[in-house]
C-alpha cells in the first residue's frame, strides 16, 4: 500500500456513492420530480430495485444506516403493507426491465417468511423482472434462524451479505454487536445447504478498541468461510450527525495512522489469499462477477457500493430509500410513520433530492472511473458528452500537490493512480467535485 500521509488520510471526503452526493439533497426536489422520472423509464431501460427495511432486532452503535429497533411486532406487518402499496404505485408509473433486486436495511431478515414472500411476489407481479435477475439480501446473523435459508431460496435470493464487522469479542462489545464467529459460520452453512452459494461478508476497520491483531484475526476467520466478496469498510465516526455513535468514546478509536495501517493490512491479507482488490474497499474471488466487471472496465458504483449491476436507473422502495435517474436523485421520507401514511394514500414518498445537470453527469462519470478503475481519460469522457475538456483545467491543477507526493500521474488529460495508492482514490476524485461545500461533521475520513 501507499505511504501514509497524515494530513491526507484524515481529510474529510465523500464516499461518492452518487454524484451529486446526499449532502446536496434539498426539499426542492420531491415526489413531483420523482413521478416525472418514473414516467420517463422506458421499456428497454435496465432498472435495479432497492428495497429498504428500516428495522433491526438490536441497534449497533457504529451504524450509520436509517434503522430502528423493531419494538412492537405489529410494526413489521404495517411496514410490509406500506411497501406493497408503494410497489403498486411505483410500478404503475414506470416500465423498464429489472435486472437486480436488492433488499437492504436495517436487517431485512427481521421480516417473516410470509412477509418476504408477499413482497417478492408483488415485485414479480408488478415489475418486468428479468428471469435471470440477481436477487440479493443483507442479513444480520443474530436474527438468522433455522429454516430461514430455505425461505430465502424459495423467494429467489441468489446472493446474501452477512454483516460480521468484526469477530473480536471486546470490539463487538464496544459497538454493541455481539455475535460469535460460529453464529455467522452456521448461517453461511445453512445458506449454502439451501443452494445460496454467493455469500458476501461485511467487515470493518477503524472500530473502537480495534487493533491490527484484532483485524488480522477477524480476516483469518472470515477467510475460512470462503466468501465470494468482502466489503472492508472504514468506520465513519460522526456522532454530531448520528446520536447512537455517542455511545462510542472518541478516545477508544484508532488514530489516523492506525486506521491507515489497518486498511493496508486488510489489503495485504486478502490479496495474498487470492482475492482481487476492487475499488478502494471491496475484495472478490477471481471468478466473481465483481472481479470480472473490474477486469472488463464495467465496474460501477451506487448506493450499495461497488457493483457489477449494469443498471443506470435505481428505483428505491421503502422509508429513506434513494432512487437514482440520469436527471435527478430522490430520497423517500425517512420517518417510517410519515412514509406509511404517504404511500397508503397512493402517493409517492420522495421528499428530498437533487437535480443532475449535464455537467453533474459528466463529473459523476469521471469520479466513478477514478474510484472504480483508478484512472480516467478526461478528454475521452468529455468528447463523449460533447464538451470541451478545458472546463476541467482547474480540477487538473488541483491534482498538482497530490502528484508531487506521487499519488497521481497526469499525462495530458489522462489521470492515473498506482494500484498501491487506491486508499487515496476518493481524495483524487474529489478534485472533480464542483460542489465541494461539505460539512466536515457529515463526511468520513479519506482513509
Amino acid at each position: 500500500m501507499s505511504v501514509f500521509h497524515p494530513d491526507l488520510a484524515a481529510r474529510p471526503v465523500p464516499r461518492y456513492t452518487s454524484y451529486p452526493t446526499a449532502a446536496e439533497f434539498t426539499a426542492t426536489v420531491g415526489a413531483e420530480r420523482q413521478g416525472l422520472a418514473l414516467l420517463g423509464v422506458e421499456r428497454d431501460d435496465v432498472v435495479s430495485l432497492y428495497v429498504h427495511i428500516p428495522y433491526c432486532r438490536e441497534i449497533c452503535w457504529y451504524c450509520g444506516c436509517n434503522t430502528g429497533a423493531v419494538g412492537r411486532e405489529t410494526r413489521l406487518g404495517e411496514y410490509r403493507d406500506a411497501l406493497l402499496a408503494e410497489i403498486a404505485t411505483v410500478a404503475a408509473l414506470m416500465e423498464g426491465r429489472v435486472t437486480s433486486v436488492h433488499f437492504g436495511g436495517g436487517s431485512p431478515n427481521v421480516l417473516s417468511g410470509d412477509a418476504l414472500h408477499r413482497i417478492a411476489d408483488a415485485i414479480c407481479d408488478s415489475f418486468g423482472v428479468a428471469s435471470d435477475a440477481e436477487w440479493a439480501m443483507e442479513l444480520d446473523p443474530r436474527s438468522f434462524h433455522p429454516g430461514q435459508a430455505e425461505t430465502l431460496a424459495a423467494i429467489g435470493i441468489t446472493r446474501v451479505s452477512l454483516g460480521a464487522q468484526t469477530f473480536a469479542p471486546h470490539v463487538q462489545q464496544a459497538i454493541n454487536r455481539v455475535q460469535p464467529f460460529e453464529q455467522v459460520a452456521a448461517a453461511a452453512r445453512q445458506l449454502r445447504a439451501a443452494g445460496i452459494a454467493q455469500i458476501n461478508l461485511d467487515l470493518m476497520y477503524g472500530l473502537p478498541r480495534q487493533t491490527e491483531q484484532d483485524l488480522a484475526d477477524s480476516i483469518a476467520a472470515a477467510l475460512t468461510l470462503v466468501p465470494s466478496r468482502v466489503a472492508m469498510f472504514g468506520y465513519a465516526h460522526l456522532p454530531a450527525m448520528l446520536p447512537r455513535q455517542r455511545m462510542i468514546a472518541d478516545e477508544s478509536l484508532p488514530d489516523a495512522g492506525a486506521r491507515f495501517a489497518q486498511s493496508a493490512l486488510a489489503h495485504r491479507l486478502f490479496t495474498q489469499n487470492g482475492y482481487q482488490a476492487i475499488g478502494f474497499d471491496h475484495f472478490a474471488q477471481a471468478g466473481d462477477g465483481l472481479a470480472r466487471a473490474m477486469a472488463a472496465g464495467r465496474l460501477h458504483r451506487n448506493f450499495q457500493g461497488f457493483t457489477d449491476d449494469p443498471a443506470r436507473i435505481v428505483v428505491g422502495l421503502g422509508a429513506s430509500a434513494i432512487s437514482h435517474f440520469d436527471g435527478v436523485i430522490v430520497q423517500n421520507e425517512k420517518h417510517v410513520g410519515a412514509y406509511r401514511r404517504t404511500v397508503r394514500t397512493g402517493a409517492l414518498a420522495g421528499v428530498r433530492g437533487v437535480t443532475r445537470t449535464a455537467d453533474d453527469r459528466l463529473r459523476g462519470a469521471i469520479i466513478a472511473r477514478l474510484l472504480c478503475d483508478g484512472q480516467a481519460d478526461i478528454a475521452a469522457l468529455s468528447a463523449a458528452a460533447g464538451v470541451d475538456p478545458d472546463r476541467f483545467a482547474t480540477a487538473m491543477d488541483c491534482l498538482a500537490p497530490l502528484e508531487e507526493r506521487g499519488l497521481v500521474r497526469r499525462e495530458g488529460w489522462r489521470v492515473a493512480m498506482r494500484d498501491e495508492d487506491r486508499a487515496y482514490r476518493r481524495l483524487v476524485a474529489s478534485a472533480f467535485d464542483s460542489r465541494r461545500a461539505w460539512a466536515p461533521q457529515r463526511i468520513s475520513a479519506a482513509v
